[in-house]
């Protein structure tokens, strides 16, 4: 089966044929606490078609465009992409490119007119955006801006602004677990 072969990445990670690493955390793909609304598979392939129609994108960017527009409520996992984008390619909804020499995906005719018979409701993340409250989008938001940083310096800083870099991060960490570890709620009463 054409869909099913993964070669070795960087680092010895497996990698997918549509870009970014196969890697699953320390708590699965999912993360410690994941609550809420579960996307549904036609939840998934409704995003990856809509993005698409958008710009070419990797299965990795593919995977950061949703999570972003559901300002972190939704983060599909490898596991249900890029099995996903195979199949899409495998009905010719979506076809592989290449755009400055990296491996993109592209909507087909028939992707984009299986998105006009849709019509015109609303995207899936939004839904699962909604269920964020401001402070959590707000909360969000700095994080990425402080990837956004750390990207840059991982480009740009001495061995010596990285290691001070790395020691703020820790320290963030830290903090966070110590404002889970008080117990208390925004009410002030004890968490169950």
């Amino acid at each position: 089966m054409r869909h099913c072969y993964r070669q070795e990445g960087q680092g010895g990670h497996p990698r997918h044929r549509y870009g970014g690493p196969g890697r699953q955390g320390r708590y699965g793909y999912g993360g410690p606490g994941r609550r809420g609304r579960r996307a549904r598979r036609g939840d998934v392939r409704t995003a990856i078609l809509l993005l698409l129609a958008e710009e070419p994108r990797n299965g990795y960017g593919l995977m950061q465009e949703i999570e972003e527009r559901s300002a972190g409520a939704w983060k599909p996992s490898p596991g249900s992409v890029y099995p996903l984008l195979a199949q899409l390619e495998d009905e010719g909804l979506i076809a592989p490119d290449e755009s400055d020499g990296r491996k993109v995906l592209v909507l087909t005719d028939e992707g984009k007119a299986t998105l006009a018979e849709r019509g015109e409701r609303p995207a899936p993340w939004e839904e699962f955006s909604r269920a964020v409250d401001d402070d959590v989008r707000a909360a969000f938001d700095v994080f990425r801006q402080v990837g956004g940083a750390m990207t840059q310096m991982a480009q740009v800083a001495s061995a010596d602004q990285l290691v001070k870099a790395r020691e703020i991060l820790e320290e963030t960490r830290r903090s966070l677990y110590g404002i889970l570890a008080e117990g208390e709620t925004e009410t002030g009463e004890d968490s169950p």
